[in-house]
């Protein structure tokens, strides 16, 4: 039986909203659906100008948090209205040795605001600054935190450490969104990780009826131009197609700091007439592009500094449209994406098998129709944002539950 936690959930996150993390949103929309209390807690400020449409119908409240203070007395004000507020404020306090300034700033903001409005949980997405904030601001406030970690927060090679070990070690409650990332989490973190769940990211499955594929349709790819997408490896793939007599244009939706050179690519190719870049596109058409496209090609690569795709967003949607897939063994898309069964999945930096999959896929109709088929079966079984909201709802309650002693952070 799916419980509901008591209160309201404080959802802390980086940037909000932001283009690509739709999937943020939609488990937002859920738990609003099921009657659960949502506040959003934002910790810098909006750097993009083009949003889905989908973020109209989120309820909660959003507390843009300051990242920056006026003078040393702003910031003496804060923390001694932490000192006289919070339950477990100046003990808190004293136990922050090491954490940046600005975290610590940041999170007796959320924590005085959680303490107001009856907050019992923080929850952040990603393990690097927005668990910073909540670990500081739980500590501090008394309750309970948890976060979900997706792939970059947990293979990137980042300058300054991100302490996962310290935060999986102090929250309530841990997810990851793969099976990948938990066995490799295990494998590094051992009894700190012991915890961690793993939920999939899901889908709102009314939105996106099931069609079979358009066999007619053109080859698409979707995401930021940036190199753990591998583009790149797309486009020399798309060459060697040409170059083999398969002349299906190519679509590559999406806007990034690699896309000059991705167009020198394409020229450099003789592809101008091929390939065509498209930028970011609000959700319906992209929703729309996927119904007429022939496949869906997401060829993501382990970056050169660790940076890789967890379980891209796009593979969901296409598969819940009815759209095939071909993808690599990057991370957890196998488990999405499985060879000749959900999709076609070749090995990353391999343009050479990425052509011949999907020459495969555009010359082989049955094929394409029992992949879509499959692919629709296992986002329903698996994939339902109702169902697996319900379960991260389900591990909120028992972190209030718990109410285990918040310990104090480095």
């Amino acid at each position: 039986m799916t419980h509901s936690p008591a209160g309201k959930i404080g959802y802390v996150l980086k940037r909000y909203p932001r283009f690509s993390e739709t999937f943020i949103v939609t488990e937002i929309l859920a738990h609003e659906a099921a009657g659960q209390e949502i506040e959003i807690f934002a910790l810098r400020p909006v750097e993009e100008t083009h949003f889905q449409d989908m973020l109209g119908r989120v309820r909660a409240p959003v507390t843009r948090v300051p990242d920056s203070f006026r003078n040393a007395d702003a910031l003496w004000s804060l923390i001694e209205r932490a000192r006289d507020t919070l339950p477990s404020g100046w003990t808190a306090l004293h136990a922050m040795t090491g954490a940046a300034g600005r975290d610590v700033a940041q999170a007796i903001i959320v924590a005085l605001t959680a303490h107001e409005r009856g907050i019992t949980h923080l929850h952040a997405h990603f393990g690097t600054v927005s668990t910073s904030v909540a670990r500081l601001a739980a500590a501090l406030a008394g309750i309970t935190y948890s976060f979900t970690m997706h792939a970059k927060d947990i293979y990137h090679d980042y300058d300054t450490p991100v302490h996962l070990d310290e935060k999986l070690r102090d929250a309530a409650g841990a997810v990851t969104v793969s099976d990948y990332n938990r066995a490799y989490l295990r494998d590094r973190f051992g009894a700190d990780a012991a915890h961690v769940a793993r939920i999939y990211n899901g889908l709102d499955l009314t939105r996106l009826p099931y069609a079979a594929p358009n066999s007619g349709g053109e080859i698409l790819a979707i995401g930021r131009l940036v190199e753990k997408k591998g583009f790149d490896v797309l486009i020399d793939a798309m060459a060697l197609m040409r170059d083999a007599g398969h002349t299906v244009p190519c679509r590559i939706i999406g806007s990034g700091d690699q896309e000059a050179a991705l167009r020198a690519r394409i020229d450099a190719a003789g592809l101008q007439n091929v390939v065509r870049l498209d930028g970011p596109r609000p959700q319906a058409e992209v929703f729309d592009a996927l119904r007429r496209a022939s496949m869906l090609v997401c060829p993501c690569v382990v970056g050169a500094d660790g940076n890789r795709d967890g379980l891209p967003t796009v593979l969901l949607e296409a598969m819940a449209l009815g759209t095939p897939c071909i993808s690599t063994d990057v991370v957890g898309i196998p488990e999405l994406v499985r060879d000749n069964d959900t999709g076609l999945c070749v090995p990353e930096r391999d343009a050479e098998a990425l052509a011949d999959a999907m020459a495969r896929l555009s010359g082989d109709p049955a094929l394409a129709a029992r992949l879509s088929r499959s692919a629709r079966a296992l986002i329903e079984a698996e994939f339902d944002i109702t169902r697996n909201a319900a379960h991260l709802r389900d591990l909120f309650a028992a972190c209030i539950a718990s109410q285990t002693p918040q310990k104090g952070a480095a």
